[in-house]
């Protein structure tokens, strides 16, 4: 059965019980969103759930309200996985707001960290686990945790865990997980795999899409430039200069190609951090909390990292390069336009990707306007560029500089300028992920 109806009541006509409305009116939670007022009801009486919606649609608290008052008017666990630590915090984060006033307990279960924290908190049997599921399997083989106790299990950005290599984790814990539980699966597509889990480890789940697969936000304005590999960067300083007021969230492909437009971002004066898997949990703790507090203008991340970025004030969205996959573009724009904002999203598109717009333009059934290239100063502020103003010290460049650099000396320049912004092009390309 599937629901598509938009219209929201009130969250007293949900069927939660006066202690939790209480709380929830306390938090300044009035009005439910599509998804919680069509999955609380249905998740109330213990239906298992299968929501299709969009990051930012208020799905933590669709399944968090049920699982709180079933945990509070009966015994037993809840247990929540999710693709990255920093969304298993958000959702921690949301939880406590409204589980907390009523004696809820929580423990986060995330790599990257040490375990023994985690282990001393399953060892105090707390109410709510929330857990990557490569850890969690980890100390479920060392018997550190069991799920006999679970009474629900959800899965939250499901197809993002199977798109990071979480299937086999995730199909070990839902068969050693009790066969008499609630089991809600939260996803924004619903391909194959996440339909083959769903067939075998659901009971007749009540199936509710809010939007169609693919549906990005209407209140986001969107932009494409072509460009080549080597300007990419110089657009992106003259969009940082023009967009100089603006919260910006800009995508790379590749972990190495984040860490290298963050450092040039840096030097040419602008407040920027990164967020991406070869940081360590505390710096990335670090970097979103001074991104969302406003400590830095601008973050720097990749698709993996970026679930869990949940920071209203982002207005622009820069996609530096474009997705693998063309769903990751609609995740990515998902982060501007929230709270009922307008934002914008800025692609920079090679000649060789034109094919891969319309892909994206097809999968959100609208097509994506193409500019034209604005003014790109070789300088980006301050007659500064990085990698072009501080080339490495060859011979060649030490001997010209030795002698005043003038004349025809200039003229050398201009040409290994040029050809640094190439190579600066195809590095980024070729990083890793």
């Amino acid at each position: 059965m599937t629901e598509k109806q938009q219209n929201t009541g009130r969250f007293d006509d949900l069927g939660i019980n006066k202690n939790l409305l209480e709380i929830l009116k306390q938090k300044g939670f009035l009005t439910p969103t599509p998804i919680q007022h069509q999955v609380i009801p249905g998740a109330l009486e213990g239906k298992d759930v299968v929501g299709i919606a969009q990051t930012g649609t208020g799905k933590t608290l669709a399944y968090g309200i049920p699982l709180i008052q079933r945990l509070i008017t009966g015994k037993g666990q809840g247990l929540i996985l999710v693709p990255t630590r920093e969304l298993a915090q958000q959702v921690t984060d949301a939880l406590k707001q409204i589980g907390g006033p009523l004696g809820l307990r929580s423990a986060v279960i995330i790599g990257g960290v040490s375990s023994r924290p985690q282990i001393k908190d399953l060892k105090n049997n707390p109410h709510i686990v929330i857990a990557t599921p490569g850890r969690l399997d980890d100390l479920m083989e060392q018997r550190y945790f069991r799920l006999d106790n679970v009474k629900v299990l959800i899965l939250d950005e499901a197809d993002r865990m199977l798109d990071v290599g979480f299937l086999p984790q995730i199909r070990r814990i839902l068969q050693k997980a009790p066969k008499e539980k609630q089991t809600m699966l939260f996803s924004a597509t619903m391909p194959p795999s996440i339909s083959s889990l769903a067939s075998a480890f659901m009971r007749m789940p009540l199936r509710i899409e809010i939007a169609p697969q693919g549906t990005s936000a209407e209140n986001v304005e969107h932009e494409v430039f072509i460009v080549s590999k080597s300007d990419k960067m110089r657009l992106l300083y003259s969009l940082l200069n023009t967009y100089k007021q603006d919260t910006i969230l800009i995508f790379s492909r590749t972990k190495h190609g984040a860490k290298h437009i963050t450092r040039d971002i840096r030097l040419a004066n602008h407040t920027v951090t990164e967020i991406h898997s070869n940081r360590t949990q505390a710096q990335r703790k670090t970097a979103l909390d001074g991104f969302s507090k406003g400590r830095f203008r601008i973050m720097v991340a990749t698709d993996i990292a970026a679930r869990g970025i949940d920071v209203k004030q982002i207005s622009l969205v820069i996609n530096f390069d474009l997705p693998d996959n063309s769903e990751d573009y609609v995740h990515r724009i998902g982060r501007t336009g929230r709270a009922g904002k307008f934002g914008k999203a800025i692609s920079f598109v090679t000649p060789p990707e034109k094919a891969d717009i319309r892909k994206i333009e097809k999968l959100i059934r609208k097509s994506l306007p193409i500019l034209n290239l604005p003014i790109m100063s070789r300088e980006p502020v301050n007659n500064y560029m990085p990698e072009q103003n501080n080339p490495a010290p060859t011979r060649q460049n030490f001997a010209s500089r030795q002698r005043g650099g003038q004349g025809q000396g200039q003229n050398q320049n201009r040409r290994r300028n040029f050809r640094r912004d190439r190579q600066y092009g195809h590095n980024q390309a070729r990083g890793e992920r």
